[in-house]
């Protein structure tokens, strides 16, 4: 499991975390599959706020995991 997930949507910084990489990805696969979905992430810095990705076709996602440790 990832310490931290950095996500990269829109030109923003995003983080998950607690989460398995392999997860987010089948997460964001799947949403790709039915169409579009939404992926719940943290937005900003120190004091996280969670906020809601729509994950669809033709919006780029970079997913960079951070390892415990």
């Amino acid at each position: 499991m990832a310490k931290r997930i950095d996500v990269f949507y829109g030109g923003r910084a995003y983080t998950i975390g607690g989460r398995d990489l392999e997860d987010v990805r089948a997460e964001i696969a799947d949403a790709l599959e039915s169409g579009h979905g939404w992926l719940s992430v943290n937005d900003g810095e120190g004091v996280a706020q969670g906020t809601e990705l729509l994950i669809t076709h033709g919006v780029d996602v970079t997913l960079a995991a951070l390892p415990e440790g």
